[in-house]
């Protein structure tokens, strides 16, 4: 078993020292993570700012004039005031200098004196359905607001006051950089040790690892074992410019989250191999990581779009990405602290995951050597 690991030992020292005076990798391990986390973590928002909102007051009273201040305090509008009315509201919309109208009526004071509510008009360009929902729920949040100031009570029975745990701020950093992190660390380990076979055929190296004493398994450890250690300080730049560029809460366990990014890591070199293994050329091998991890990452994971809005087939199909189980992992640590028993099932999906990509990947070269 000594010399096992003698032989491992060197192959794992031969494919550090490569990693180390390849200026390429470098760049890719540290520099390429923190400008793509820095980039999608600021891009990556759902946050709506500066909503241009045409205001048409057609009533000019003081009871108007305090709901127009209502919007004109609040930081997600930018009033444009409608002299027109409703036809230069309209007019705004086509000209998208306004994506959101609001038309008081000329009655609006003489029917709230009257009666317990009076109409008022609130025209959203839905052309963004997702951005024109925020701004229907930011709009009747600062009219119910207006309700209560003025001394009015909705006619309902009882009163909902919601309650919002573990991103009460509604930050959409906070739940976007986790996984922009699983994004980074999936592809990046996949990335690197897609080449690390596919090198050894271009270089003309391979035939001498086929006449060598070297088992198959102890190949593939060798070429892992750097990628897991260089993984962690990747992982670690990751988690530190997350929480202090961007602030993300750390609640749970830090020793949870090292054992399961290891999971995850091991997880990602594991398809890397199996790449490696088929590919020719380090540039096909490239490719093929780069597909693999990066497009079904974003659109199949539920780092942007929830998993269950999808057709039942992408459903199923998004059972196969390994980023789907670690967003919930990483996301679970950082926001809710959740605990290894609450992350079980993820877990154990990451681990069968490993298993059989491996022992793939494994078999496969011993095929190629034999």
């Amino acid at each position: 078993m000594s010399g096992a690991r003698r032989r491992v030992a060197a192959i794992a020292r031969k494919e550090f020292l490569h990693i180390l005076y390849d200026f390429r990798t470098l760049f890719i391990l540290f520099l390429m993570p923190v400008v793509q986390l820095v980039m999608f973590g600021y891009a990556l928002n759902m946050e709506i700012q500066e909503v241009e909102l045409a205001v048409a007051d057609q009533a000019n009273t003081p009871l108007s004039r305090q709901l127009v201040a209502a919007f004109r305090g609040s930081a997600f509008f930018r009033l444009v005031p409608c002299e027109g009315g409703a036809a230069e509201a309209e007019a705004l919309f086509a000209t998208h200098q306004a994506r959101a109208a609001l038309i008081i009526p000329t009655d609006f004071a003489r029917r709230l004196e009257r009666e317990p509510e009076a109409p008022v008009q609130l025209l959203v360009d839905a052309a963004d359905a997702n951005a024109a929902t925020l701004i229907r729920n930011y709009c009747e949040q600062l009219i119910l607001e207006f309700d209560q100031r003025r001394g009015a009570r909705p006619p309902a029975p009882f009163e909902v006051r919601p309650t919002i745990l573990f991103n009460p701020d509604l930050r959409s950093s906070f739940f976007f950089v986790p996984g922009v992190m699983a994004m980074i660390l999936v592809m990046i380990s996949a990335l690197l040790t897609s080449v690390a076979i596919t090198r050894e055929k271009e270089t003309g190296t391979l035939e001498q690892l086929l006449v060598s004493p070297v088992r198959p398994w102890e190949i593939v450890l060798g070429k892992v074992l750097p990628y897991i250690g260089l993984a962690f300080l990747d992982a670690a730049l990751i988690l530190g410019v997350a929480l202090l560029l961007f602030a993300v809460p750390f609640r749970g366990s830090l020793l949870l989250l090292v054992g399961l990014t290891t999971l995850y890591v091991l997880t990602a070199l594991s398809l890397g191999l199996l790449i490696s293994t088929r590919a020719r050329t380090q540039q096909v091998a490239m490719m093929a990581a780069l597909t693999a991890t990066l497009l079904p990452t974003v659109m199949l994971s539920g780092l942007i779009f929830p998993i269950a809005s999808m057709p039942r087939p992408m459903q199923l199909v998004s059972l196969l990405i390994p980023a789907r189980y670690f967003l919930l992992i990483v996301r679970g640590v950082l926001l809710k602290g959740s605990t290894l028993a609450q992350l079980l099932p993820p877990t154990l999906a990451l681990a069968a995951m490993t298993l059989v990509l491996l022992a793939v990947a494994v078999r496969r070269f011993s095929a190629k050597l034999e």
